[in-house]
């Protein structure tokens, strides 16, 4: 590696966190070709590539589109980008400084543009990027750059969950080799009584000998140790009191004293228990072998704390990569919040205002204006961005559903809860919570979401353990909850919780000089969307649109924009809105009032020439061009000729 290269200031620690996490030179894996295959999708380059920068080397683990695994350090892109502390893009290496020398731009690669979002640990080291590359320069829009950070935290918690997977598996080597000392344990046991007595007060495993009622007869000091009893404790320990009380953990237990009760051998049993010292979660692998006389059992245990705990955040970190998948698959527009109206301005100041802290933040709006687009903008100018933004629409849950939907379930918790399942709140753990439409909580549930917003820390249905969680909560609602609090709908405390920062987002008609560029930004998308070039819209259309009251706000005018976008067909588009209310100064076409419902052909054509007649006269005899008749019309100027020809029009 050349000496002139920058490092970042951290570079030591930061290869030490790369070899932590043993994935240089590791065979292809599947998943991380598909995340790039998704990446060189959805942004359309032809190459896309997970990369790790070494200390003088770029090595791919995935490479889409190219044959390369790696490259040298002092001429990737990437060993630059990782010294940026976001996003880094070149639109145009060839007019660009940072790139211009660069062999794979002045050579025959031939590299015009290329962006990178930071593989990020948790501790702030970037190991390398998942980045995108084409030929030819381009830049990549708000949605698109959003995208590719999104993919690139998949990368990164596919390595975690590659760790995690690697940890466990060096905890189960560790339980058979300490079941193998168990089984040599019951050998010298029956070769020596004498000799077993000292091997039962050292043994490194748990063991214990106990009634049929469970109480505790003789305990050995590594049992002490494990279940946080003293040794004055034993006579008076019964071994169901380690049990918490959850469905799960006590029909596991039942069945387990039941096999006692039968006299039968129990081994590789998990229990779920309690520390007596002090409460906190224990799993242990149980072994029990009832005496000949049927007077007490001897029981054997492995802690396997530590690997049930790694499954847990394996299983939180899978469902939250699913999450973030579907939000990536899903047609939502992430683009940026479009207008300049005072109303608008004063939200994007408010959203700069509040996005940095980790205050509540109560969003009230009518429904369409864009609520969920903005809590994105406030989380996406966070500290939290790097983690997951978990969205619940609180209407949508069925009430029977709101605990298990918000705090998880444990399985057995009740009918159809077959396995363990984190709820939102734990998804977002670091991150942030949006609670849309948070008006429609029954006031049940609504004590019980106040006391976690207090507290921070949640209990899974059919759980008595706390989990403690980080989370920051973004709600909104289109209703007044002022007077919900009033009319005793909604609760007074959680109002206060909630409303720490309101924000109002202004309905559409009292932003109607935002209206013109919300319209030509949907007709772009939809066109794009149709793989169709953008149908032109004019000033006419932006004024027949700005006078419409719009009562279902941007949704509706995205609605009618999509709708008028698919019936131009490669012609002109024409805005259907019969509710609409026209200004004075909206040109348009005139229609008698008092109109049959069929006309006849020569009503028809005198109905036409009365028209064209009239646009003909506010455009001054203009046809073609802006203002002229044809675009009053909403008509092709070709066509419009053609129409004066044939009506003798003059």
């Amino acid at each position: 590696m050349k000496a002139d290269v920058v490092l970042p200031v951290n570079e030591t620690e930061r290869l030490e966190a790369l070899r932590r996490y043993l994935i240089l030179d590791t065979p292809p894996d599947g998943a991380f070709d598909h995340i790039t295959a998704i990446a060189s999708e959805l942004l359309k380059v032809p190459i896309a590539i997970v990369s790790l920068v070494d200390h003088d080397r770029i090595w791919f683990k995935s490479h889409h589109g190219i044959e390369a695994c790696e490259t040298g350090r002092d001429i990737g892109l990437c060993a630059s980008a990782i010294l940026s502390p976001d996003f880094y893009q070149i639109t145009d290496a060839k007019v660009d400084l940072r790139a211009l020398t660069n062999p794979l731009v002045a050579g025959k690669f031939g590299l015009r543009f290329y962006a990178a979002a930071p593989l990020r640990t948790s501790d702030g080291f970037n190991l390398g990027t998942l980045c995108v590359i084409d030929r030819k320069p381009r830049e990549l829009t708000v949605s698109e750059t959003e995208m590719l950070s999104k993919l690139a935290a998949l990368v990164m918690d596919l390595m975690e969950l590659r760790l995690a997977a690697r940890k466990i598996a060096e905890l189960e080597k560790v339980q058979r080799e300490t079941s193998e000392q168990l089984r040599l344990a019951n050998l010298a046991a029956v070769e020596s009584e004498a000799k077993f007595r000292d091997l039962f007060d050292e043994a490194p495993i748990p063991y214990v000998y106990e009634g049929l009622d469970t109480r505790f007869i003789q305990a050995n000091r590594a049992a002490l140790k494990t279940l946080g009893i003293k040794p004055e404790e034993i006579a008076d320990t019964f071994g169901k009191s380690f049990v918490p009380d959850n469905p799960e953990a006590q029909r596991r237990a039942r069945e387990a004293m039941e096999s006692i009760g039968k006299g039968t051998d129990t081994g590789g049993v998990v229990l779920e228990l309690r520390r007596k010292d002090n409460g906190k979660p224990l799993w242990v692998q149980w072994w029990s072998k009832p005496a000949a006389n049927g007077e007490f059992t001897r029981t054997m245990m492995v802690d396997i704390t530590a690997r049930v705990l790694m499954e847990q955040e394996q299983a939180r970190l899978q469902a939250q990569n699913e999450y973030l998948l579907e939000e990536i698959r899903s047609a939502h527009d992430f683009g940026d919040i479009i207008g300049e109206s005072p109303g608008i301005r004063k939200v994007m100041q408010q959203i700069q205002l509040v996005a940095p802290t980790d205050a509540a933040v109560l969003i009230n709006g009518e429904s369409g204006t864009g609520k969920e687009l903005v809590a994105h903008a406030i989380h996406e100018n966070s500290p939290r961005k790097g983690r997951a933004l978990i969205k619940v629409n609180c209407g949508a849950v069925p009430e029977n559903l709101f605990e298990s939907e918000f705090f998880g379930h444990m399985r057995g918790a009740f009918t159809g809860a077959v396995r363990d399942k984190p709820g939102r709140f734990e998804l977002a753990d670091g991150g942030t919570l949006f609670l849309d439409e948070i008006g429609e909580i029954p006031l049940a549930m609504q004590a019980k979401l106040l006391r976690v917003l207090q507290e921070q820390e949640i209990e899974r249905v059919g759980d008595t353990r706390t989990r403690k969680i980080n989370v920051r909560i973004i709600a909104a609602t289109n209703r007044d909850l002022k007077k919900e609090v009033e009319a005793g709908r909604f609760r007074q405390d959680l109002f206060y919780r909630l409303v720490v920062f309101p924000l109002e987002i202004p309905p559409l008609r009292e932003r109607r000089e935002d209206i013109p560029k919300l319209a030509a930004h949907f007709v772009r998308v939809t066109a794009k969307k149709m793989n169709c070039s953008p149908p032109r819209f004019t000033k006419a259309q932006a004024e027949q649109l700005t006078a419409h009251d719009w009562p279902g706000n941007i949704r509706e005018l995205q609605n009618a924009v999509e709708r008028a976008v698919i019936l131009a067909q490669s012609g002109p588009l024409y805005f259907e809105l019969p509710t609409a209310k026209l200004s004075d100064s909206t040109p348009v076409t005139v229609e008698s009032a008092k109109s049959p419902a069929i006309l006849t052909r020569e009503a028809w054509k005198r109905h036409e020439r009365e028209s064209i007649a009239t646009a003909l006269k506010q455009s001054g005899g203009k046809v073609f061009g802006p203002g002229g008749a044809a675009e009053l019309l909403n008509m092709k100027p070709t066509t419009l000729a053609s129409r004066i020809k044939a009506l003798g029009i003059r």
